[in-house]
């Protein structure tokens, strides 16, 4: 076949050819990002903690302690799985994995609410996942809260009206709206930022894979010693656009297929995503050839960009607060398009906002494309020279 005088297009017909050559390189361009969003979705997919087994350790014996352990049973947070006449018993339990949690009544329960004292009801919990902890405290704390009211409206007044009790027990209405998180799952919550972040590591590993092996087919070279690689524009370019179309469809498919068949939120408008994912995936993609620049290996690239996973997680602001996060650390997280582009898209397809609503996350995403672009260039700038040094030498 007759190679095409334009550069780019050079460079862009090789790297298609050497990307569907490799096995390893398609199984981070295309099986990652098509399973990986999947697999994280069907882990977290029930969203949030329901009917957590835990034991109860009564030691008072009335009726009003099992008033109280009926009422937490019958909570939607935790289940009553067993109970125990002794801590001992509740701690084999728990060292079983056959309860996550520890309730104590105490023996004084009773005796200290009929004399209008305070009393208390232990928790104990398993903090081998935090949601444990938290689900058996709300349900618990619920139960004593809603005790609260009815043991004041009973003991403190006397000849009042069902009505009268009502406003007593409830004296300021509230009602609890959970906005762009319903259910106030986990799922919701987490799966948009990651896909982000697995765009972004998918991006770098392909591109790093890739570099990788050109280094070992040129004997350190990342350009073939070919005419069509004199031009570092063109590089980036037809380089660039191969990876950039490829993760444009992943990222069409994450957004309406992986969204829409796990129930995520998705109250954006389409066009507003694909405005967002040109420049965000432009900056990956520059990103990843210029960190790409320092893999020698094809396996240098699992060691550079896989253990920045979690840490870029957290980074984001997302799944750990923003403000909690140290000075360094944020200005440390700017330099990585995920931070922005997790923000921006949480918000665009999780709240419905604008590309001007996140204009912020977007000037700052074009600030980084184009930082990287320059950078990859003067890189292939660099390694056009070394090429042809080795040429004149050779």
């Amino acid at each position: 076949m007759r190679k095409p005088k334009f550069p780019i297009l050079h460079v862009w017909i090789d790297e298609i050819s050497e990307i569907v050559k490799d096995e390893g390189i398609l199984l981070f361009m295309i099986l990652l990002p098509l399973a990986y969003p999947l697999l994280y979705a069907m882990i977290y997919s029930t969203e949030t903690q329901r009917e957590l087994p835990i034991c109860v350790v009564d030691d008072c014996m009335s009726s009003r302690s099992r008033d109280f352990i009926r009422r937490v049973d019958a909570t939607a947070e935790v289940q009553i799985a067993a109970h125990c006449t002794s801590m001992d018993e509740a701690q084999e339990l728990m060292r079983r994995c056959d309860v996550y949690a520890i309730m104590r009544i105490p023996t004084d329960f009773d005796q200290a609410l009929w004399r209008g004292n305070q009393t208390f009801v232990g928790l104990y919990s398993d903090l081998t996942s935090m949601l444990y902890y938290k689900v058996a405290y709300l349900g618990i704390v619920n139960v004593s809260q809603e005790l609260n009211r009815s043991i004041k409206v009973r003991e403190h007044q006397t000849n009042i009206s069902r009505h009268e009790e009502q406003i007593a027990r409830w004296p300021i209405r509230f009602e609890e709206v959970k906005m762009y998180n319903s259910a106030g799952g986990f799922c919701a919550f987490l799966i948009p930022p990651v896909l982000m972040l697995i765009l972004q590591q998918a991006m770098c590993l392909s591109i790093g894979m890739s570099m990788g092996r050109s280094r070992e087919r040129f004997r350190g070279l990342v350009i073939p010693p070919t005419r069509h690689y004199k031009n570092a524009l063109a590089i980036v370019l037809g380089r660039g656009l191969v990876h950039f179309l490829i993760f444009l469809l992943m990222a069409i498919y994450m957004s309406v297929c992986v969204t829409r068949w796990f129930g995520l939120p998705q109250l954006g408008h389409f066009w507003d995503l694909i405005g967002f994912f040109i420049p965000y995936l432009m900056a990956t993609t520059f990103m990843a050839m210029f960190f790409s620049g320092f893999v020698h290996l094809r396996e240098d690239c699992i060691l550079l960009f896989v253990f920045m996973s979690i840490p870029l997680l957290f980074l984001t602001g997302v799944s750990w607060p923003a403000t909690s996060i140290p000075p360094f650390w944020k200005a440390v997280s700017t330099i990585f398009p995920s931070t922005w582009g997790a923000n921006a898209y949480v918000r665009i397809s999780g709240m419905g906002a604008s590309l001007g609503d996140c204009h912020r996350e977007m000037m700052a995403i074009w600030i980084l494309a184009a930082i990287y672009f320059l950078l990859s260039c003067l890189m292939y700038m660099y390694e056009i020279r070394k090429s042809v040094g080795r040429s004149v030498l050779s």
